[in-house]
């Protein structure tokens, strides 16, 4: 079992999804009880995971290998670091959440939209776990294809053209992503007279600037688009505002991680060059500070709630992507905290605005006010979330931005100047929408008779409010999980940091002025 525990994490939610459609479509409630401890049975199975994890060991843990297209080189190759390891606990359990918040609030076709769930989720999971570039790109696809249908039946009044919108951009940066992939695999036969796609085969390619250049870019725009970048991302306020409560949930949390993912596990290790170029790095840390005012910005201006939390997104992962291209251990590992820290904060937001449309079915803001009075419990969760998300010391977005912010200062005091703003910016949209919806006196009669939230929904939330308290109290474990891959990462980008940094470390006050001098 041990040897096989990735395959385990991997198929269960397939396996489910084969015994789901098993059952008739006339009983609802049993399809129900079955997707959610299908959810729950997969988020167990991943809880050794962490015990089993040596986070003294460098490398790829828990590997398994097995023979699938030998013809075209690709095999069934997985494996996690630490990266991968925090990725997939968030994968396990914000799925597992998110299958839960569905109980009330999908009628039509229960079967088919918990069906796409499962499949979903052993998407996310292949993206996270695979070694093999084909392998990827097959798990990175098939994610497309629930998300489709999960926005395009089961969502809102635009659905189709948010569908259709989220599709098309998505694979449009998928296809040039391959392209850049199948550079990588005919240049390793002509290197090595063999042909592979397997990650660490391909990282002993020796290729000169210019087509690292090439590539980088092509991989770029696949994972930019998803994460999404600024400008590329148009796509995601309509995906978010269409898409049912737990679309949106698995999509912010979960979703947009792939993009980042992408550039942390095969951007840097196997376009080093490239990814030190000046005018690449300059370009993405403007991008990312672009997003991060711009986002902000923005957010301020909606009056449509979930619209307002859709382009907080765009803000918070603009960060993501800041510390990456820091490349230095601060800001790779605030870069992985933060994903991990959006992916709670950000879920819960939208779990939030969830709640509050089943019983009132509208987001606009000015709709609501002095819920407080009314929901008394919803209130509270919610200023956790709030808070969480704008980065309230002892809170978990704290820990990220933080260290993020220290990755870019050291990279250039004008990112983190730049950036910091964004840290302002976000505290003033969400202190704000807080106060138009919870706080004065109930301005809308419809609000009077609100019930507040009941066992289940507390349910959904309490999980990430623990983790959201536990990462703000004592990230130390985390840093510890990622200390290693970081490492190894920032040492194939930059071959010597570390010696430098020993040696800064070694130089007195005195010799620095005499150098200076």
């Amino acid at each position: 079992m041990d040897q096989h525990l990735l395959s385990l994490v991997l198929f269960t939610p397939l396996a489910g999804l084969v015994v789901l459609l098993l059952i008739p479509s006339r009983q609802k409630d049993l399809i129900r009880v079955w997707a959610n401890l299908v959810g729950f049975v997969g988020f167990l199975i991943s809880l050794p995971l962490v015990s089993r994890f040596d986070r003294s060991a460098g490398g790829f843990q828990m590997v398994e290998r097995a023979g699938w297209i030998p013809s075209l080189g690709a095999q069934y190759l997985v494996g996690i670091d630490g990266i991968s390891l925090l990725l997939i606990m968030l994968t396990t359990l914000v799925g597992f959440l998110a299958i839960l918040s569905s109980w009330t609030a999908i009628q039509d076709r229960v079967k088919e939209y918990y069906a796409m769930f499962l499949l979903l989720q052993t998407g996310m999971l292949g993206v996270f776990m695979a070694l093999d570039f084909f392998l990827f790109y097959v798990f990175w696809e098939l994610v497309l294809v629930p998300m489709y249908f999960i926005i395009g039946v089961w969502g809102g009044p635009r659905k189709l053209y948010a569908a259709i919108k989220f599709f098309l951009y998505t694979l449009a940066g998928s296809v040039l992503m391959l392209l850049g992939i199948l550079t990588l695999y005919f240049q390793h036969a002509q290197q090595f007279g063999s042909y592979t796609f397997e990650i660490s085969e391909l990282m002993k390619l020796d290729l000169p600037l210019g087509m690292q250049q090439w590539v980088f870019w092509a991989f770029f725009l696949g994972f930019a688009i998803k994460v999404p970048m600024f400008p590329f991302h148009t796509w995601l306020p309509d995906a978010h505002v269409e898409a049912p409560t737990a679309g949106s949930v698995i999509l912010a949390s979960v979703l947009l991680k792939m993009g980042t993912y992408g550039f942390i596990r095969f951007s840097l290790p196997l376009l080093p060059k490239a990814s030190m170029d000046a005018t690449i790095v300059k370009t993405l840390a403007v991008l990312s500070i672009i997003g991060i005012i711009y986002g902000a910005l923005v957010s301020l201006m909606q009056a449509d709630w979930k619209k307002l939390v859709a382009y907080s997104s765009v803000s918070h992962l603009g960060f993501c992507t800041l510390g990456i291209f820091a490349l230095n251990p601060n800001g790779l590992a605030g870069s992985v905290m933060q994903q991990l820290n959006h992916g709670i904060s950000t879920g819960m937001l939208f779990l939030i605005i969830g709640v509050l449309y089943e019983r009132r079915h509208t987001r606009e803001i000015a709709e609501y006010g002095g819920l407080a009075h009314v929901m008394p419990k919803y209130a509270v969760v919610f200023a956790i979330a709030m808070l969480s998300s704008a980065g309230l010391p002892l809170l978990n977005g704290f820990v990220g931005e933080f260290t993020i912010l220290q990755g870019a200062f050291e990279a250039s005091h004008v990112w983190a100047a730049f950036a910091v703003t964004g840290v302002i910016l976000g505290a003033a949209y969400l202190l704000w929408l807080y106060q138009r919806t919870m706080l004065g006196q109930v301005t809308n009669g419809k609000n009077l008779h609100l019930a507040d939230l009941s066992p289940r929904e507390l349910a959904v939330f309490l999980p990430l409010m623990a983790w959201a308290l536990w990462i703000g109290v004592y990230p130390k474990p985390y840093f510890e999980i990622l200390e290693k891959p970081v490492a190894q990462i920032v040492e194939r980008v930059r071959p010597g940091y570390f010696q430098g940094a020993a040696q800064a470390a070694r130089t007195s006050p005195a010799e620095v002025v005499a150098g200076v001098r």
